[in-house]
């Protein structure tokens, strides 16, 4: 559908204006995000539990219906290098924008967090996929529950935004290029880190930890 009213996609965090193509934020969001937002994270998960990191309805997902009627397959779980630790990220965000916590952890001993203001959701969820890439060596498994981080690395939107000289499928500017970019690079340049999603607010300990420990940095007045 296009938009009556201006306001700003749930998913890039850009405009949107009246006129513009939308479609539903989808999931447990309400609000609206570009129909190439949607479409661009459209995407089933890690195997059977994780849903579609998508605006659009189901149907739209699978190729049916309206939209661009193509079926998106998705690509396998990323491997877990060989010898990997695993170490979880999350961001947090009172307000969006507001003021913003990221945090990562190995386990209840080993972790780090910081902040931000003012932030979005989306960038503390990637500062904090960047904060454990560059401060951990060897081998890694990033595991988060942003879909947004772990589908970018899963399913290689970055090829096309290098490709496309940072710069979506809609030929607008990569939000968050500034996180972005070097978490890219690192991560292509480092060769030994994969990406796994896990789903938030389930009860997994760790997943738990680093949502208190980003929420209570995007509390401090550092």
């Amino acid at each position: 559908m296009l938009a009556k009213f201006p306001g700003r996609c749930m998913r890039c965090q850009s405009p949107i204006r009246a006129g513009d193509e939308i479609v539903g934020a989808g999931g447990t969001d309400t609000g609206w995000v570009h129909a190439d937002c949607g479409s661009e994270l459209a995407l089933p998960g890690l195997g059977a539990a994780q849903p579609a990191a998508s605006g659009a309805p189901p149907s739209q997902a699978r190729g049916k219906g309206r939209g661009r009627g193509k079926a998106t397959t998705p690509k396998p779980a990323m491997i877990a290098p060989d010898g990997a630790t695993f170490v979880y990220t999350d961001g947090a965000c009172s307000g969006n924008p507001g003021p913003g916590g990221w945090a990562w952890a190995i386990d209840r001993d080993r972790f780090a967090s910081g902040s931000e203001r003012p932030s979005t959701n989306q960038r503390m969820e990637i500062r904090a996929a960047l904060e454990a890439v560059t401060a951990l060596p060897g081998p890694l498994v990033v595991v988060s529950d942003s879909t947004y981080v772990v589908n970018c690395f899963r399913d290689q939107w970055w090829d096309g935004w290098l490709k496309r000289g940072w710069t979506t499928s809609a030929k607008k500017p990569v939000a968050n290029r500034d996180l972005w970019e070097p978490l890219v690079m690192t991560v292509k340049e480092r060769g030994d880190v994969a990406f796994q999603w896990v789903k938030g607010h389930s009860g997994h300990e760790m997943n738990d930890l680093v949502d208190e420990l980003a929420v209570a940095a995007s509390l401090r007045r550092d």
